[in-house]
């Protein structure tokens, strides 16, 4: 009876205590934590970041309608139950290949709701505790951190003199995280067995190596490995600093990191030394470099990188001295929404058309409040325009099949945006400045 007295617990809170012990005490090992990850207000809060997240059903087929159809809080219940009884048995994900639209695919796993719920338990107490631990250098999967806050901090950078750009490109790198690493890395922090156990539980599902991408708990994982890689660079960064003025920066968002260094000539091969220090920092985790994609770049010499499906370039203002950098999207990243357009469209089958323009509305809506950051006009209309001939040749199909003769052109402007409704938020808006979002 004990536990239906006590007052539940406030999510929020428990993760602070958590963050300010592992603050407060770097040598900290945390035990009992297992505990917490089970508690019903943890699952709950769990079950609902899953779902606010969407995405489809795993392997089980069952989905969040389901699930609540049959009552949420006895699923909950079960969960809790298995989890500490020992019977919680995670189930293989499901494969699902996402177009990257130059062609290839890349392998997204999907686990079920209930491993998803499981996995989003235990990041919110771990996350509590090695968010106290993680560098600021790193941007990726973060509380109050983002894509566009990496652009930013990137662009400062190279703004700041760092003309020299290692654009870095890591193999597969979620398929190479050793695991006895990884749990190692955890359990300098960690003294529970039963979450040690349970994090073996949901990194082997899918075999001997690698973490696999689509679960909640991934993500965390790739930020805990590549934490003592950051605070390398981090402690390069402070070491070649002069006075404010710093001669090497590192920024990384989960794998995608881009090193910046000083384009003066008394710094004249410290880029190179610098990709010498990560591929030996990177060979003790069995991490490589893909040496075909990695190179150095001269931004002065108007050369652009990549970074979070942006090309960054350093070219000079119309007016006046001075430059900025110019993000445009990435080809890649235009072709895959593109391929993701047709495929709404071609999954549609008899669908109405109206609902098919409002999957294409989501979709657009994500792309485009992600790109319009940059300097995306020319991305934007010929993404605007590519979907605008798909809608049309999709209802000069569907009046085909009623044998009424209707050409192409027949469908205005007017009809495919004030009738059916299609996506209008092409709104550019310039990325805020590095500062702006540290003091939010």
């Amino acid at each position: 009876m004990g536990e239906m007295i006590k007052a539940p617990i406030n999510v929020q809170e428990l993760r602070r205590r958590i963050y300010r012990k592992a603050k407060s005490d770097k040598a900290h090992r945390f035990w009992g934590i297992f505990v917490h990850v089970t508690k019903i207000e943890i699952l709950r809060a769990a079950y609902r970041i899953a779902k606010r997240n969407g995405g489809a059903p795993g392997i089980d087929r069952q989905s969040f309608d389901d699930i609540e159809a049959k009552g949420l809080e006895a699923f909950l219940a079960g969960v809790r139950y298995d989890l500490r009884n020992g019977k919680y048995q995670p189930q293989p994900n499901r494969r699902v290949d996402i177009p990257k639209g130059n062609g290839k695919t890349r392998t997204l796993q999907i686990p079920c709701i209930r491993d998803r719920v499981v996995q989003g338990a235990l990041k919110l107490i771990l996350e509590a505790i090695f968010e106290a631990d993680f560098c600021p250098n790193s941007y990726g999967f973060r509380p109050k951190r983002s894509p566009h806050r990496a652009l930013a901090e990137v662009r400062r950078s190279v703004l700041r003199r760092m003309f020299t750009v290692i654009d870095v490109d890591l193999s597969k790198y979620f398929d190479t995280i050793r695991h006895s690493v990884l749990l190692d890395k955890i359990a300098k922090r960690v003294q529970d067995p039963r979450v040690m156990h349970l994090i073996k539980q949901i990194i082997k599902v899918d075999g001997k190596i690698g973490v696999p991408q689509g679960g909640p708990f991934s993500p965390l994982a790739a930020n805990i490995y590549l934490n003592d890689v950051d605070w390398t660079f981090d402690a390069i960064r402070r070491k070649t600093a002069e006075g404010n003025f710093e001669a090497v920066n590192y920024h990384r968002f989960a794998d995608d990191i881009v090193i910046t260094v000083s384009g003066h000539p008394t710094k004249r091969g410290w880029a190179e030394r610098a990709l010498q220090r990560l591929k030996e920092q990177l060979v003790s985790l069995g991490v490589e470099l893909n040496q075909e994609k990695t190179k150095v770049v001269d931004t002065w010499k108007d050369e652009s990188f990549g970074f979070l499906g942006f090309d960054p370039r350093r070219v000079r203002k119309r007016q006046g001295n001075g430059y900025y950098i110019l993000m445009t999207p990435k080809k890649k990243t235009r072709l895959a929404i593109k391929a993701k357009i047709r495929e709404v469209i071609r999954n549609g089958g008899a669908t109405p058309v109206k609902k098919i323009v409002a999957d294409i509305n989501a979709a657009l809506a994500g792309w485009v409040n992600y790109f319009r950051v940059g300097n995306a006009s020319c991305a934007f209309s010929e993404v605007r325009s590519y979907t605008e001939m798909k809608i049309r040749t999709l209802l000069t199909r569907r009046k085909r099949r009623t044998k009424r003769g209707i050409g192409w052109r027949r469908w205005s402007n007017v009809y495919l945006y004030d009738v059916l409704g299609l996506y209008l938020g092409w709104k550019l808006q310039p990325l805020p400045s590095a500062e702006s979002f540290t003091r939010k």
